[in-house]
């Protein structure tokens, strides 16, 4: 079996591979602080309540855009389930032909993502990735990664609004009622969940008439699924689409 890793800035995705299948699956809270160890005791844990051993892990897979966190896991993953994993960077196969000005600066869970839609879906194609950031990675008709757009994530600007304006409660992100909110609360979340439907909505358009007429819109992260229900420019919502990278990144490679 092989173990899919993303590390992002707010979780750490994981997933557990039977050849294409993908079975258990977890998410856990993104800590810089905790130590080599308490990972590896996770990683454990996570594989015993869901019925496996470490010694069934024949492979591992990881993309971190935490530098600090990177050694860490990389270290757990050794030390708790005796396996070196293949973290992708630079060089690394991947299958995506870069044209970013500098390749570097693209994220390795972008080039995962680049990477499955090429597999699964084909180009041109707009990746929405609801995460920290929302971003937005155009793939074109060959296959190409080409470069993207990233905006501050809803988790982010819900914090700075309620943090800057004292008077703002924290609330629950879900559809008010309707777009004119009539209480406090349902004004927030009109502004927070249709202004990035707004957003996402117009940034597709923007992206389309660079990539052409064709573009499919595939939707990836926490608030995919919710941003999709009130949107129709989300043509598939694919909430494991980095680990699908990951593991077809560790096919080209192994």
């Amino acid at each position: 079996m092989l173990l899919a890793i993303d590390v992002g800035n707010t979780n750490i995705t994981m997933g557990l591979y039977q050849g294409e299948t993908l079975g258990p699956r977890w998410r856990v809270a993104t800590d810089a602080q905790r130590m080599p160890d308490e990972y590896g005791l996770t990683l454990v844990s996570l594989l015993a309540h869901s019925g496996y051993a470490p010694a069934q892990v024949e492979a591992v897979v990881m993309a971190s855009v935490v530098p600090p966190l990177t050694g860490t896991l990389f270290q757990a993953v050794q030390n708790y389930l005796g396996k070196k994993p293949l973290v992708v960077d630079s060089s690394v196969k991947t299958g995506v032909r870069v044209r970013y000005e500098d390749p570097s600066q693209v994220g390795a869970d972008r080039i995962a993502d680049a990477a499955a839609v090429q597999r699964l879906y084909g180009g041109p194609a707009c990746v929405v990735d609801f995460g920290t950031a929302t971003t937005f990675d155009a793939i074109t008709a060959e296959g190409d990664y080409l470069g993207g757009a990233i905006a501050p994530g809803v988790g982010i600007a819900a914090e700075a609004l309620f943090q800057r304006a004292a008077k703002l409660p924290k609330v629950e992100l879900q559809p008010p009622p309707r777009a004119i909110g009539r209480n406090t609360a349902h004004a927030i979340q009109s502004g927070l969940l249709f202004g990035y439907v707004g957003l996402v909505e117009g940034m597709v358009a923007r992206f389309r008439a660079e990539l052409g007429p064709g573009m499919k819109v595939i939707a990836t992260g926490g608030l995919a699924e919710l941003i999709a229900r009130e949107t129709p420019v989300i043509q598939v919502v694919a909430p494991w689409l980095t680990l699908e990278g990951l593991r077809i990144i560790w096919e080209l490679n192994r």
